[in-house]
């Protein structure tokens, strides 16, 4: 975890990170208005020091007279005489955000429309020449693939994407992976205020909540809207985000990323084509493997936990009629989540899974194109490098979700899928994929020829079905073996005919 999700972190935040923002006639930073003091909700500035274009969806210039916020009038920041707007256009604004944000703790609506606006300025539409070039790219990509794994084709669809259309087509995704995170960060802290202070804030919990929605939501879509911008194919972060079966790359992006590198534009869409395919073959078989991942971010939101003496402490020095006040207690770091063993061994298992697909789409790839792209191995470490690395955009994404998707070990895990092939060959290594108790762990990544060489079968199919062969005579064992703690005779009928076979639960 890079830093604290949706911006609910310590005030004092890293100076080499804002040291590069502009400033305001004032000199301040540019995440500070002239007069007021940092927006605690965001809804005056986005991260990395930007703002709504165009201000606040629904208020252009912000809004008039609240301190922190774009607007704010009067020599001290704050306009008596626009009070009674400010409360009006709030109470728009709020009950707007909650008509549009649903039951879920992030307003999904308002980051698609902060993302789209953001990109407005940069994007165009695709020619039929750029969406040829895909479709053309992927199946030739397919045909190179087919000796190179034992999974067959796993998209029945190709499309060129718009950033637009890749805000648009994975936000499903994002709600599934943000919605753990936001909640548990909204939740915990309101769990950790005493019984009374609820109690007695119960509206302004509930005002606040919203007003999470509203920042949640804004904050994301800046990152997805950076995101959108940056990425060059449905994969491109680990996982395919867009719908099902569905392979997409995003052609300007792919001629961005181009004109830094020495190779011609077909070689570059081809092999990102090879990545994308092999992706998609690989979830589209594997149907444990995208609900592992996520089930990751899941069980390393439910560790997501809060200081509560820290914020019963600040709480007692809370004055309702104070504002001043509560934005400070806002700033000290009492809403900071703290990692737990069991987020972090989370966070563990994630990665490892990361460099483990990751690992696999680099051999398998390398393999299928061979020497039939001169530029191929050049290709591959500039991916493996960006990849491993991550961008401006990614980081951006990582403060705001939490979490870093990014595999640490991806050259280790490439090796060993490498090695693999060459002891068990293609179907031997892609079956390891069978089952989640066959892959390696984190320790292997740290010794591939280990790993390959310690088995004592080339089958791990046969390896897995003697696993479930013994836990079947252990329950067999565990029926036959008498209740001790009962008193009652067992029924002589209980031992005619034969055993019935233990079923197993997966």
């Amino acid at each position: 975890m890079s830093d604290v999700p949706f911006g609910f972190g310590p005030s004092d935040r890293d100076p080499d990170r804002d040291r590069d923002r502009p400033r305001d006639e004032s000199g301040d930073k540019g995440d500070k208005t002239p007069d007021g003091p940092n927006d605690p909700f965001g809804f005056g500035n986005l991260p990395g020091g930007g703002q709504f274009p165009g201000g606040i969806p629904g208020f252009p210039g912000g809004l008039p007279g609240l301190p922190g916020m774009p607007g704010a009038g009067g020599p001290g920041g704050f306009d008596v005489s626009q009070l009674g707007q400010m409360l009006t256009q709030l109470g728009q604004m709020l009950s707007s955000a909650q008509a549009s944000a649903g039951d879920g703790p992030v307003n999904y609506e308002l980051a698609a429309q902060m993302a789209t606006q953001q990109l407005a300025q940069t994007t165009s539409s695709l020619t039929d020449a750029q969406r040829a070039a895909v479709s053309d790219a992927v199946k030739l990509a397919e045909l190179w693939l087919d000796p190179a794994t034992n999974f067959p084709a796993g998209a029945t669809e190709t499309v060129a994407w718009t950033p637009t259309e890749w805000v648009k087509e994975s936000m499903p995704t994002w709600k599934r992976l943000c919605d753990p995170v936001a909640q548990r960060v909204s939740g915990a802290w309101v769990e950790g205020l005493p019984e009374e202070v609820r109690a007695a804030a119960g509206p302004m919990l509930a005002m606040i909540g919203q007003m999470g929605g509203f920042a949640f939501g804004s904050q994301l879509g800046s990152g997805l809207g950076q995101l959108a911008a940056e990425v060059l194919t449905s994969t491109d972060i680990g996982f395919p985000v867009g719908p099902g079966r569905t392979a997409a790359l995003l052609p300007e992006a792919v001629e961005r990323f181009t004109q830094g590198l020495d190779r011609p534009a077909s070689e570059v869409m081809i092999y990102l084509a090879a990545r994308e395919a092999a992706h998609h073959r690989l979830f589209a078989h594997v149907g444990w493997l995208r609900e592992r991942l996520l089930g990751a971010v899941e069980e390393y939101a439910r560790g997501i936990t809060i200081d509560t003496s820290r914020i019963e402490e600040i709480a007692r020095d809370i004055d309702p009629a104070n504002p001043a006040s509560i934005q400070e207690a806002m700033q000290s770091g009492m809403f900071e989540p703290q990692t737990t063993p069991e987020q972090k061994a989370a966070l563990a298992r994630l990665e490892t899974l990361l460099a483990l697909i990751e690992g696999w789409v680099d051999a398998v790839v390398a393999e299928a194109v061979g020497d039939r792209l001169p530029g191929a191995e050049a290709l591959r470490e500039t991916l493996r490098r960006r990849r491993a690395s991550g961008g401006p955009a990614e980081q951006a994404f990582a403060t705001i979700v939490g979490l870093e998707l990014r595999p640490r070990k991806l050259r280790s895990a490439a090796e060993l899928w490498r090695l693999l092939t060459e002891d068990r060959g293609v179907e031997g290594r892609d079956a390891i994929w069978a089952h989640p108790d066959l892959l390696p762990v984190a320790d292997d990544l740290d010794d591939p020829a280990g790993f390959v060489s310690h088995r004592d079968t080339n089958d791990p199919i046969a390896e897995l079905e003697k696993q479930f062969a013994a836990d079947a005579r252990a329950a067999a064992e565990a029926e036959k073996t008498p209740d001790s703690s009962s008193d009652e005779p067992k029924d002589a009928s209980e031992d005619d005919g034969p055993d019935e076979p233990p079923t197993r639960r997966s």
